[in-house]
C-alpha cells in the first residue's frame, strides 16, 4: 500500500485549560482510560485458555472500577486502550489464546450480556456487553479477533489457518454490539502476531450525541482509513485505543493527536497504556478548539479523564490565528542552511543566529518551503534554536510519508545538534509565527513545549 504523506507544523504550547465536565443541552461527557494493564511475564509461553481469560478478567476488574467512577459524572461514552486487556509483546501463537471470535455487527444483531451461551463461548465479549448496560454507557475496547480460514480455498489465509486481529469493539448503552474494527497498520513486530486487513476497513457508528469513527495507534499516520473517516463518512468524533509511545521530538501522544483533532475538526478520544519503562503514556480529550483534558506521567498509575464535548465539533468557532497567506520566496532561501539528523531522517535547518528576524527555507528539489518569523527576549549566548524542513520517506520504524516544518531547540552549540534530544530550555520567546507550505490538502498543527520542539504536520490525499 502506497505511503500518504504527513506534514507538521509544530506549536510550542500545550493547551491547560480543563472544560468542566457538566454537560449543556449541546455537549455529552466523554472519558479515556489510560490503563497499567497486567499481563503475564514470560510473554512467550503459550497458556490455556483458562490462564489467558483469567488474565483479561484482571484487567477488566480495573475497566469496571472506572466504569463506576465516570457512572458517578454521567460519562456517555468511554474509552480504554490498545492491548488494554492482555498486555502486548506476545507471539503468534502466545497470543491465540486471548482471542474470541467477533462477529460483525453489520450482518448480526447480538448482545452478549444477553446470549445464554456467551458467557462460556466468549466470556470477554460476554463482561463488555454487561459492563456497558450496567452502566448505561457506550463502551470502546480493543482486543483481539480470530477468523479460521483454509489455506486450500483462500490464497491469503495464514498458514496456521487462522486470522488474527487487532480489534476495536463498541458496545452501546444497552450491551449491543455496534462496531468492530480490525487495525490496518499493525506496528513492527506486531505484524508478526496479527493480520492486517487485505483492504482498509471504515467503521463508524451512531450514537444520540453525534457519529464516530474508530482506528488504532500506528493508523493515525496514514490517510486511510483515518482521514476518509472524516472526508467521505462525516464522522463528528474519534473513538482511539493505542499503545502509543513518546517518539521525540516530534511524536509525543498529546501534541500529536490534539493536532489531529485540531487538523480534521473533530473531536478525538485517545485512550493510551500506560507503561512509563517504554513512555507508553499520553492520553486525552481532545476538540477542534484544543484540548479538554490530558493526563502524561511517569508515574506507576493510569488515570481517567473527563471532559464534556460539542456534539457538533463543525459548529464550534474555530480556535487558529490568521496566518500570512503569501507564497514564501524562494529566492535563496537555503543560504547558509545545513543538514542534522531528527528521528532518522536528514532534515534541513537554518540557524536562528539573532534574536529577532525571519527565515526561509525550502527542501530541496521539492515545493515544500518553511518561514519563521520571531522574536526572542535575548539572544542566549549557551542556547541554539534552528527551524528544520524534511519531505520524504520516513523508515526507521515502518515507512510513511513525511512533511514536516518545525522549530527545535538543538542539544548543544554544534549544528549537528539540531534534532537531538533536548529537556531544558531558557530561551524566552516574544513571539513566532512558523508558517508552511506544504502542498497537501490536510495540515496539522502540534506541540511539545515540555521537549522544546514546535511543528506542523500534513497528510496527503
Amino acid at each position: 500500500m502506497q505511503a500518504h504523506p504527513l506534514m507538521f507544523l509544530v506549536l510550542s504550547a500545550l493547551v491547560t485549560k480543563v472544560a468542566s465536565t457538566a454537560p449543556s443541552g449541546s455537549e455529552f461527557v466523554a472519558a479515556v482510560y489510560e490503563h497499567a494493564f497486567i499481563r503475564v511475564e514470560n510473554r512467550t509461553v503459550v497458556l490455556s485458555r483458562q490462564e489467558a481469560v483469567a488474565i483479561v478478567m484482571l484487567n477488566m476488574d480495573v475497566y469496571e472500577a472506572q466504569m463506576q467512577k465516570a457512572k458517578e459524572q454521567n460519562v456517555n461514552i468511554i474509552v480504554f486502550p490498545e492491548y488494554g486487556l492482555t498486555g502486548f509483546g506476545y507471539t503468534r501463537n502466545s497470543f491465540r489464546p486471548f482471542l474470541e471470535d467477533i462477529p460483525d455487527p453489520k450482518k448480526i444483531a447480538w448482545n452478549a450480556c444477553q446470549d445464554s451461551q456467551a458467557n462460556s463461548s466468549t466470556p470477554i465479549m460476554y463482561r463488555l456487553s454487561c459492563l456497558a448496560k450496567t452502566y448505561d454507557m457506550y463502551l470502546v475496547a480493543n482486543m483481539g479477533d480470530i477468523k479460521r480460514c483454509n489455506n486450500d480455498t483462500d490464497q491469503h489465509c495464514p498458514t496456521d489457518g487462522r486470522y488474527q486481529y487487532n480489534t476495536n469493539v463498541v458496545f452501546d448503552d444497552k450491551g449491543n454490539l455496534v462496531a468492530r474494527y480490525h487495525k490496518q497498520h499493525p506496528f513492527l513486530n506486531e505484524m508478526k502476531v496479527v493480520d492486517r486487513p487485505l483492504v482498509p476497513e471504515y467503521i463508524t457508528f451512531d450514537t444520540p450525541f453525534g457519529k464516530f469513527g474508530t482506528f488504532i495507534c500506528f493508523d493515525a499516520l496514514f490517510h486511510d482509513p483515518a482521514v476518509p473517516l472524516v472526508t467521505k463518512y462525516k464522522i463528528d468524533h474519534v473513538v482511539f485505543p493505542t499503545a502509543w509511545f513518546d517518539v521525540l521530538p516530534l511524536f509525543a501522544a498529546i501534541g500529536f493527536h490534539g493536532s489531529w483533532a485540531r487538523g480534521m475538526g473533530v473531536n478525538f478520544l485517545g485512550a493510551n497504556t500506560h507503561v512509563p519503562l517504554f513512555s507508553n503514556t499520553g492520553s486525552g480529550i481532545y476538540s477542534p478548539t484544543g484540548a479538554k483534558k490530558y493526563y502524561r506521567s511517569l508515574s506507576a498509575n493510569g488515570s481517567l479523564s473527563i471532559a464534556a464535548l460539542q456534539k457538533n465539533p463543525k459548529n464550534s468557532p474555530a480556535n487558529m490565528s490568521v496566518v500570512n497567506t503569501e507564497k514564501i520566496q524562494r529566492m535563496d532561501t537555503n543560504e547558509d542552511s545545513f543538514y542534522s539528523d531528527l528521528f532518522g531522517d536528514l532534515f534541513l535547518f537554518k540557524e536562528l543566529s539573532k534574536p529577532e528576524g525571519t527565515l526561509d527555507v525550502c527542501y530541496n528539489g521539492s515545493n515544500v518551503c518553511c518561514s519563521l518569523t520571531y522574536k526572542m527576549t535575548e539572544k542566549r549566548a549557551n542556547e541554539m534554536y534552528a527551524i528544520g524542513i524534511f519531505d520524504g520517506l520516513h523508515t526507521r520504524e515502518g515507512q510513511y510519508y513525511l512533511r514536516i516544518c518545525t522549530l527545535v531547540k538543538c542539544h548543544g552549540l554544534s549544528r549537528d545538534s539540531c534534532g537531538q534530544r533536548t529537556y531544558k530550555a531558557d530561551t524566552i520567546f516574544e513571539s513566532f509565527t512558523l508558517q508552511a507550505e506544504l502542498d497537501t490538502p490536510y495540515v496539522f498543527s502540534t506541540s511539545g513545549s515540555r521537549w522544546c520542539v514546535t511543528s506542523s504536520w500534513g497528510m496527503g490525499s
